[in-house]
């Protein structure tokens, strides 16, 4: 099977990690999958044995962003028909996050009924949110119309229900497929060298960034009284690391808050922590909740729209906090002393094998 990945750029994120790890997984299964990146940027190693193809912008008019996507998709079709003469037709064309979703739509060459979009994101917040009057109006109708009688492939039921309900979306058709993980992989990378090894602290893994919420992740954890270092292993812009710097500090805090930049390799972090947390408005997924339960951590999570609750079942769901300081925090002492145990079953339907197929199915409904 000869499959396409798009996605605007692969950058240190949680949707660029899933296409590459879904990508490896593909490989493993003898198929042949290209990724088509309309950025340069790659801050990930590529699975052996992909084709990569940089389908850049380099456009310097002062016009230019009203002519982008268009521009752009003839630029994608190039590529696609000088791939598809060397090669053949692409059984599955998989498109990752919005920016791409816009130029994928457009494109005068791809077959319509093989394109299928990845949304990993609750959109109504993404993308609504911050809107008011015309401009939200304006998004959501660009949004339903994009989106509308489509193929949609959403990371959890939560994204699913998000786009059809807060957009009047009313897909082609429509697949929730969880984010895949490989598992020996992840397990492999964990036993890698850490100099926190040995000791006792929480973690937080994200970016730094207002949905993620480590201002309440902060307040929580000062009205924890737990006593362990808490990490947070991130980036973002320089002014939202100061502010949450400056909080440590009013909190009283600060000495035992440690602000590590993005790792390609978290895992030992992750793995040797006494427990993680995630504090988000909301999560698409929440890969980060996943991996965690890979590497045998307990986790606490805020009770988000997205895909949360669907990870934190049964046992788990005692480490689902409501979005709030006092729940988040008393949730965080549950779970320190008395962690549920993370079983085999808890993560069955994450394992990489199971979730290729689940996209092979797509294409072989077309065929």
């Amino acid at each position: 099977m000869r499959i396409l990945m798009i996605i605007d750029g692969l950058p240190g994120g949680g949707a660029e990690k899933v296409l590459l790890t879904l990508a490896q997984g593909l490989l493993s299964q003898r198929h042949q999958v290209l990724i088509f990146s309309l950025r340069s940027v790659c801050d990930y190693a590529l699975p052996k044995d992909v084709e990569y193809k940089i389908v850049a912008d380099y456009a310097r008019t002062p016009w230019r962003k009203l002519t982008e996507l268009a521009r752009r998709a003839r630029a994608l079709d190039k590529a696609v028909l000088a791939s598809q003469q060397g090669g053949g037709s692409f059984d599955l064309v998989v498109s990752h996050l919005h920016k791409t979703d816009r130029i994928v739509s457009r494109s005068r060459v791809l077959q319509r009924d093989r394109i299928w979009f990845c949304l990993h994101t609750m959109f109504s917040i993404s993308y609504l949110e911050h809107r008011q009057g015309f401009s939200r109006w304006l998004k959501r109708q660009k949004i339903h119309y994009l989106y509308q009688k489509r193929n949609l492939i959403a990371v959890s039921r939560g994204v699913l229900e998000d786009i059809q309900q807060a957009f009047n979306v009313t897909p082609r058709q429509a697949a929730v497929i969880y984010n895949p993980f490989d598992f020996t992989g992840i397990r492999q990378l964990a036993q890698a060298p850490c100099n926190l090894a040995g000791q006792d602290y929480l973690i937080h893994v994200g970016r730094l960034h207002k949905n993620k919420r480590q201002d309440r992740l902060l307040k929580a954890y000062a009205e924890s009284g737990i006593q362990d270092p808490l990490v947070i292993l991130g980036e973002g812009s320089e002014v939202i690391l100061g502010r949450l710097k400056s909080l440590a500090h009013d909190l009283h805090i600060a000495d035992r808050v440690l602000f590590k930049a993005f790792d390609t390799n978290p895992y030992p972090y992750i793995y040797h922590a006494r427990m993680l947390i995630l504090s988000s408005d909301s999560e698409g997924f929440g890969n980060v909740l996943v991996e965690a339960l890979i590497c045998q951590t307990p986790v606490v999570s805020s009770r988000c729209p997205g895909g949360p609750v669907e990870i934190l079942g049964g046992e788990l769901s005692a480490g689902l906090a409501e979005m709030s300081i006092g729940s988040l925090a008393a949730t965080m002492r549950a779970i320190y002393y008395h962690p549920p145990a993370i079983t085999p079953s808890s993560l069955m339907d994450y394992d990489i094998s199971t979730i290729c197929q689940q996209y092979t199915s797509l294409a072989r409904d077309v065929l």
